[in-house]
């Protein structure tokens, strides 16, 4: 939009989403609102709305409603994905952003549908160039992608739940099953401890097993290697005496877990057949090849940091805004004689968790990332920080490999040359993108804490 030979539009609009009726206001350069609707989400409400824009300047044959770019505050609406899907700037704005804003227009904060329509409309109107860009034009494919890994992600984080409901019930009466599983990986959530709780769920029904019950339980779950020495093992364990409910309490709290042990199953069989889903779309989409050459990019791990990403090639111009969109680069506060780098904040938290853990798997996995990350240990970097700048050293290869159309390579990621190539300088003007950031390492020293983003006091 402001960017030589664009054409500059002269109207700005803005919707105000709801579940029924969408606010869509229209200003023009004056901020002035020229036109007011009241659509439905439907193709009828769509069509009434690209109408008006059009009809805004019908004396111009030039004029067109891709010209008016569209503010919202949910890029997932279907209105606003049909209005991408025709050609129109969408450009979305955090309801953060749109709560600092209204209080700037009046001396008493309000807030009503039609009004909000209109303040997004002149957040982009009084914009400067390159502070909200539009939606990303990310593919069809990999939007399937995207929504897979999220809900791949919600559905892990809904099994760890359910998986200390079970512990903590457990413990209640039954403390004996949750040790007897405790040396083994995964603990409860292995299928072979679910069926035999299933089976046996209270310390009652527990002590009338026999080994060889229990062995072909365990070879039922899918187990067939030690079978019998892992039954007798588990049987001796349940044996042990340990304190007991009464008799009655037990064999409530008993069927309450045989309830648990089924939503654990359940949620267990969705995270498989969701990551299994998520896997085999990544795998035929063309730039799967690039993410899986990088170490520790596994199951789940690549599909999650490439479903943050998408695959847009012209949404990071560069490694440094990918690094800030991560939240892994630093933030600089500078001011007269005060300097301080701080932790970022406003970032994409969900990439954010899965680039750290990718750095946190790549340490013992790739002698480059140990070497650098035991070089900022040593220069005073606490672990956080440093393990950060694993991660935005592994980004910024990602960003290098995706642009150029290579794979990994170890000794040409770590090389000081491609090392010095990749190294952020300042440039005039992106400050903006890069959050003020002068080069990839923080400078060496103590570390505020991640949940602050008050810059530490100047020296």
């Amino acid at each position: 939009m402001g960017e030589k030979g664009a054409s500059v539009p002269r109207w700005w609009a803005g919707i105000d989403w709801s579940e029924r009726l969408q606010d869509c206001a229209i200003v023009d350069e004056r901020g002035d609102v020229v036109r007011h609707l009241r659509i439905e989400e439907s193709l009828d409400g769509l069509d009434e709305f690209l109408t008006a824009l059009r009809d805004l300047n019908r004396r111009s044959h030039r004029h067109s409603a891709r010209q008016v770019p569209c503010a919202i505050e949910d890029g997932n609406r279907l209105l606003a994905v049909e209005l991408r899907r025709r050609g129109q700037q969408v450009i979305v704005i955090p309801p953060a952003v749109s709560a600092r804003h209204r209080g700037r227009t009046g001396t008493a904060v309000s807030k009503a549908d039609r009004t909000d329509a209109a303040l997004l409309a002149n957040i982009i109107r009084t914009q400067t160039p390159g502070q909200f860009r539009p939606m990303p034009d990310v593919s069809d494919q990999a939007q399937a992608i995207r929504v897979l890994a999220r809900a791949a992600v919600e559905a892990t984080e809904e099994r760890r739940r359910a998986v200390i409901s079970l512990r903590a019930h457990l413990m209640r009466y039954y403390p004996a099953y949750v040790r007897a599983w405790e040396p083994y990986h995964l603990g409860l959530r292995r299928a072979e401890a679910r069926a035999l709780l299933a089976l046996a769920p209270t310390p009652a029904q527990a002590a009338a097993l026999r080994p060889r019950k229990i062995a072909k339980v365990l070879e039922g779950a899918g187990r067939f290697r030690l079978v019998e020495d892992t039954a007798a093992e588990i049987r001796d364990r349940l044996a042990v005496l340990d304190l007991r409910q009464p008799p009655a309490t037990e064999a409530a709290m008993g069927e309450q877990t045989v309830l648990l042990v089924q939503q654990l199953d359940a949620v267990c069989a969705r995270v498989e057949h969701l990551t299994r889903r998520a896997n085999d779309a990544f795998d035929a989409h063309p730039q799967s090849a690039i993410y899986r050459s990088f170490p520790v990019f596994g199951s789940l791990l690549a599909v999650r940091v490439f479903a943050e990403i998408g695959d847009d090639a012209d949404r990071f111009g560069s490694g440094r805004r990918l690094r800030a969109y991560a939240g892994v680069a630093p933030l600089t506060w500078s001011s007269s004689t005060s300097h301080a780098v701080t932790f970022r904040r406003a970032a994409n938290t969900a990439l954010r968790t899965a680039v750290m853990r990718w750095a946190f798997g790549c340490l013992t996995r790739s002698p480059g990332c140990r070497a650098r990350y035991d070089e900022r240990r040593e220069r005073g970097d606490r672990y956080a920080a440093a393990l950060r700048i694993v991660a935005g050293r592994l980004l910024s290869g990602l960003h290098h490999c995706l642009a150029t159309g290579q794979l990994y390579d170890e000794a040409t990621m770590w090389s000081r040359a491609a090392e010095s190539d990749l190294r952020v300088r300042r440039e005039p003007g992106a400050d903006r993108a890069g959050g003020g950031i002068r080069c990839l390492e923080s400078p060496p020293g103590p570390e505020p804490s991640s949940g602050g983003g008050t810059p530490p006091p100047a020296p």
